[in-house]
């Protein structure tokens, strides 16, 4: 059990959060969710013991240990990797060092043997004879191979480190578990795994993602930082968003009566409880929410951007052609010979072993790097581009209404509309003037948006396009590209974006393409004799 005693957090020019009082129980995983800059990772670094909280404490059972999943993978590169994966539980990682230290010892006394056996005992007792074992295993989950276990970090890529550390957070079984964005930068079986471990997990887990499907298939509670306060909420993600948004709904109608209000809660709650699925979270989920007191539900201060995409006119007979095409990145070829069509109307999922793989035939498509072969659009076609890294799009000190007026059609062109529509898009009062150079990530993300809307293509291309953003602009996001009439490309780690958009998945490689037409992605992914060609075509790498 994890215990937060009157926790608050003040900097000089505003307070995060205060008074926090909360038992993280074992058996539970828990959402930390709230709006960008609310605080959330900050919360988990006070309860890491990286930061130091205004007032209150922090306090752990007796005898229990918390691992924290860190982005620190250059801190080990001269470590072996099934190392680091040990080092997640020091205690064991120093006895083992010390014990090792001794044995080499060329004159090694009777003192040294009697410490070596208290060592071999405290060893023993921590399942060190199982480590390396666990260790590999772990390793192994996350799709690094048995022949880099004993290779240094440095000779990893970037993308194998993220998993390494991970497996170091998972090591050991830790009585409590922090993860902070656990599933950037894994793949889709490792992320499949790390969903199915932490179901299956009997301890605590307290976990902030941005990652819709992946909150709703292992949370059993969501912990709201909200009003500078944090609230348990039973359930999973979409229970606690549309739980609060029915609740700030029937706030809002005040011709609405006390039972009928009531009623509807109940029935809300009624409907959601009977679709809990039947796996271990989903049924100890269920449990809860059917002892949900209607007053636990309320409405939330969030608030959503408005996304709405139009096309100035439909796409004709032809989308796109992509035939031979190679594209090399620094000399070493990403992409050989991917070859496909889309049609209009197809909204596209595409899926790489890697994100440079997908970056590399998006920026291809768009003629943003050097390639050989053909790229044929169709005539009609006008496109969009959000690219995963914007910052050539921001480099002067252009206030955001003035740098979004260069998109504005004549029509549009005036401080009225454009102060409206950037107030859709959360840019209020004197924020509409702040300069575009000094904005947060999601900001970025949120003023490319704008931008596309106001150039009213018919083809939107996107890489990795909630990138940055928090829940609620995903979520706006989806809904405004699900109700776009024309077409979509785009790269997604995010499953439910996934899901709920794409009608066609393109999987690339260096070898070639697996094209799925009219197939969600649950489908794809549910399709075993599909998921064993994508292994073996990504398996020739």
């Amino acid at each position: 059990m994890l215990t937060v005693s009157d926790i608050s957090l003040r900097f000089s020019d505003r307070k995060l959060f205060d008074d926090v009082n909360i038992k993280f129980t074992a058996g539970n995983t828990y959402g930390l969710i709230g709006a960008n800059g609310a605080g959330k990772s900050t919360f988990l670094k006070i309860l890491a013991g990286d930061i130091e909280a205004t007032t209150g404490h922090v306090s752990l059972g007796p005898e229990e240990r918390l691992s924290v999943l860190r982005q620190n993978h250059f801190d080990y590169e001269e470590e072996r990797v099934i190392d680091v994966v040990i080092m997640g539980n020091q205690e064991l990682y120093n006895i083992m060092k010390e014990k090792d230290a001794i044995y080499m010892k060329a004159d090694f006394s009777d003192e040294d043997g009697v410490r070596a056996a208290e060592l071999e005992g405290q060893f023993a007792e921590l399942g060190g004879w199982e480590a390396e074992s666990e260790a590999s295993q772990l390793l192994q989950n996350l799709n690094i191979s048995e022949n880099l276990h004993y290779q240094n970090m440095s000779e990893l890529t970037n993308g194998d480190k993220v998993k390494v550390l991970l497996a170091k957070a998972l090591f050991g079984k830790p009585d409590v578990l922090l993860l902070d964005e656990p599933t950037n930068g894994l793949d889709i079986q490792s992320i499949n795994w790390l969903e199915n471990f932490l179901i299956d997990f009997e301890n605590t887990v307290i976990v902030v993602s941005h990652d819709r499907h992946f909150l709703n298939k292992v949370c059993t509670h969501m912990a709201d930082l909200d009003f500078g306060k944090i609230k348990l909420f039973v359930g999973n993600y979409d229970f606690w968003k549309e739980s609060s948004e029915l609740a700030a709904k029937l706030q809002a109608d005040r011709n609405t009566k006390a039972e009928e209000k009531i009623k509807e809660l109940q029935e809300f709650v009624a409907r959601f409880s009977a679709n809990a699925s039947k796996s271990k979270q989903a049924t100890s989920r269920k449990k809860m929410l059917d002892k949900i007191e209607l007053e636990e539900i309320i409405p939330s201060s969030r608030k959503y951007p408005f996304i709405h995409f139009q096309a100035e006119r439909e796409i004709g007979n032809d989308l796109l052609t992509v035939e031979n095409l190679s594209v090399k990145v620094e000399g070493e070829i990403i992409l050989e010979n991917i070859n496909f069509t889309l049609s209009p109307g197809d909204k596209t999922a595409i899926i790489g072993q890697n994100d440079i793989q997908t970056t590399a035939l998006i920026r291809a498509l768009m003629g943003d790097i050097d390639y050989e072969g053909t790229i044929k659009w169709g005539v009609t076609t006008s496109r969009s581009y959000l690219p995963k890294d914007n910052s050539n799009e921001f480099m002067n000190s252009e206030s955001i209404l003035e740098w979004l007026r260069q998109f504005a059609s004549k029509e549009e062109n005036d401080n009225t509309f454009l102060r409206g529509f950037l107030g859709r898009m959360l840019f209020t009062g004197n924020e509409v003037n702040k300069s575009v150079n000094v904005l947060s990530g999601g900001e970025k993300v949120r003023v490319m948006l704008s931008k596309l809307m106001l150039l009213k293509s018919n083809v939107l291309i996107l890489d990795d396009p909630t990138n940055h953003l928090d829940l609620e602009s995903i979520s706006s996001l989806n809904d405004g590209l699900k109700e776009f009439k024309e077409s979509v490309i785009f790269a997604s780690h995010d499953h439910e974006f996934i899901q709920t958009l794409a009608n066609h998945i393109i999987v690339i490689s260096k070898n070639g393409v697996i094209d799925r037409i009219d197939e969600t992605y649950d489908e794809f992914l549910e399709n075993e004799e599909v998921q064993r060609k994508v292994a073996e075509l990504w398996n020739k790498n």
